[in-house]
């Protein structure tokens, strides 16, 4: 069995932003594993994310992002559950980090139950006339992972992060809520952009 002393403990806390009683114990289950300790960890990140849901998140922070000289600005509202966590620094740290990525992505909907079925038929229908000739069930799948792909590019939730691509949107609310232990939920978001 693995030594696991304090600094690979505080190591992983840093990595995933778990607290340190967790973090020991994804690493005594894995033998000192790190990768293998942050996956559970995120695993215990979703699963602590679904038992939150529906707790009502009535308190919270509107950031806003200035860019290119005040060429593209960027508003968005943040929820979480209470007063305390919204004034957190942390928690203004991470709205001003949608925020910022906001402006630099330009998603057009927040999730993917906002895209309109007659855009997502337009996609649907433009990948089936590129895939001319090929079986029907290679379609299907060509399609799945291009309306994926579609999805990443202009649903929030769903993009990668730009300071991280390794994570989307939605994992970095789970690692939010992992660390705050409330609710957290993007409500809405506006970005203008001078000429668009």
């Amino acid at each position: 069995m693995a030594t696991i002393d304090a600094k690979t403990v505080n190591e992983l806390r840093t990595r995933t932003g778990a607290g340190l009683m967790d973090c020991k114990k994804a690493l005594v289950e894995t033998n000192g594993d790190m990768d293998a300790a942050a996956e559970i960890l995120r695993k215990k990140g979703v699963a602590t994310r679904d038992k939150k849901a529906g707790r009502a998140a009535s308190q919270g922070t509107v950031a806003s992002y200035i860019h290119m000289g005040g060429k593209i600005g960027v508003l968005v509202e943040i929820n979480c559950e209470s007063d305390f966590v919204a004034k957190n620094e942390l928690f203004q740290s991470f709205a001003r980090d949608i925020a910022m990525h906001i402006a630099a992505a330009a998603p057009r909907f927040l999730k993917r139950d906002e895209v309109p079925a007659e855009e997502i038929e337009k996609e649907a229908e433009i990948v089936k006339a590129q895939c001319e000739g090929k079986p029907a069930q290679a379609i299907e799948k060509i399609v799945a992972g291009k309306l994926e792909k579609f999805y990443s590019e202009v649903c929030l939730l769903d993009q990668p992060f730009v300071k991280d691509d390794k994570k989307t949107i939605n994992e970095l609310i789970t690692e939010q809520i992992t660390k705050t232990g409330e609710n957290i939920i993007i409500s809405r978001f506006s970005r203008f952009q001078i000429g668009a």
